[in-house]
């Protein structure tokens, strides 16, 4: 590639705001979270600017003189796109560009996750999901905003439905919502129709869940082989992802790969992106998956927890998956110390390490309570077979003159159901 060829990333400025009582070394842990957003995105933190005030100023966020030094910032630097770490609201963006020049983008950390999330949906769903949630979101926020408007796909913060879109359809804007909504709510009836087939087979599911960029599309590669796409980036995977797994028991399960979390996630994005979501809501068993390397996995971990409980999947089984343990192990023993050690396993996604003690974990919550029943249903009796297929996992059928004597995997309410046909209880060997 030619030097004059290369894509130069957008240049851009940091803003928080700390308020009076919150901490300073949050607040800096967020803004590297934010300047790791901006990267995926393809831009690039020049610097950054933390404003101390008791409260927000409603007209600017920071206030007129802090507004004035970052404008300066950014004409000697030559920025044009300034990133804030709270939520901005429509009158708050036009006041900043008046401020800081009409040149200069102002988005807030909501648009830019949205902007991620239009570079990586890729089925039809995920992009409308995308282009009703800035619709929503975005639209009133890009009001007014004169000869900016006017580019499509102009730099961060301007993609998906594209700006000069939303100006020539302004009119429209709620028509083309209503229409996105019925789009979405079509899909949502497909995919409760699949799921309704899914739960009438009786297998269990699994969702991968966690923080974005835990390493769950790794991990469902690992053990799948699914071939989806797995960087070391914020929001690399949006769309969900099913795969097919079959434990050594013999019984075969669905593992899902998740859109991560992130902290100051809000609202109306989950709402936007809850058929997404609700994949970890409808899901048998949770794997929550932890990434040990990072500094912050303790908060990590409490904002995954807080977004499963604002979903409604707090009270799932779960196993708590802390992976990149081949990126050091200093913090193991320290982690395990007085908590339930079966519901914790350590791993490697990438390499593979400690994949084999996952598997046995999952196994093990996955067949809980179930045990090898050998049948023999009568050929008077032929719906009872088909009883037995819809409550538990059959492993062989063996077709006699008289009947059918079937081997299969059956957990206390399947036993009840079928108990006047079992001949016996095979009991798993000890390890």
């Amino acid at each position: 590639m030619n030097e004059k060829d290369k894509i130069i990333p957008d240049r851009a400025i940091l803003v928080s705001l700390l308020r009076k009582g919150e901490s300073a070394e949050a607040n800096e842990r967020s803004l590297d979270e934010l300047c790791g957003l901006l990267k995926t995105a393809g831009g690039e933190c020049f610097a950054r600017m933390t404003q101390s005030k008791e409260a927000p100023d409603p007209r600017t966020m920071i206030g007129t003189g802090k507004a004035a030094e970052l404008a300066y910032l950014c004409s000697v630097n030559d920025i044009k796109l300034v990133v804030f770490d709270c939520e901005l609201s429509p009158s708050q963006i036009r006041n900043l560009e008046f401020l800081l020049g009409d040149d200069i983008r102002v988005i807030d950390r909501s648009m830019l996750i949205l902007d991620i999330f239009a570079l990586h949906a890729v089925t039809g769903e995920g992009k409308l999901q995308v282009e009703l949630a800035q619709l929503k979101y975005t639209a009133p926020r890009l009001m007014g905003r004169g000869a900016e408007m006017s580019k499509l796909g102009g730099g961060i913060g301007t993609r998906g439905p594209g700006e000069s879109q939303l100006e020539t359809d302004r009119r429209h804007l709620h028509r083309r919502i209503h229409a996105l909504e019925e789009q979405i709510s079509e899909m949502a009836k497909n995919r409760r129709t699949m799921r309704a087939s899914r739960e009438r087979s009786d297998i269990v599911e699994v969702a991968i869940v966690g923080y974005t960029n835990a390493g769950k599309s790794t991990l469902l590669n690992r053990l799948t082989d699914a071939g989806i796409l797995a960087e070391d980036k914020l929001f690399a995977t949006l769309d969900p992802t099913t795969r097919k797994y079959t434990l050594p028991c013999g019984e075969s399960i669905l593992l899902t790969d998740t859109v991560g979390f992130i902290n100051k996630l809000p609202h109306h994005l989950i709402s936007a992106f809850h058929s997404t979501l609700e994949e970890a809501t409808l899901a048998d068993i949770l794997l929550i998956l932890i990434d040990i390397s990072d500094p912050c996995y303790r908060e990590q971990m409490g904002i995954t927890e807080k977004l499963l409980e604002e979903l409604g999947a707090g009270d799932k089984p779960r196993l708590y998956v802390f992976n990149k343990c081949d990126r050091g192990f200093a913090e193991l023993r320290e982690i395990g110390r007085g908590i339930e050690d079966e519901r914790f396993v350590y791993i490697s996604a990438e390499t593979g390490q400690g994949v084999d003690i996952l598997i046995q974990k999952l196994e093990a919550l996955v067949t809980d309570g179930k045990r090898r029943v050998t049948y023999f249903i009568p050929n008077t009796d032929g719906g009872a077979l088909n009883t037995l297929y819809r409550v538990a996992t059959v492993d062989s059928v063996d077709y006699g003159a008289d009947g059918v004597t079937v081997l299969a995997l059956a957990d206390a309410k399947a036993r009840g159901i079928m108990r006047k046909y079992a001949l016996d209880d095979i009991e798993e060997p000890e390890e």
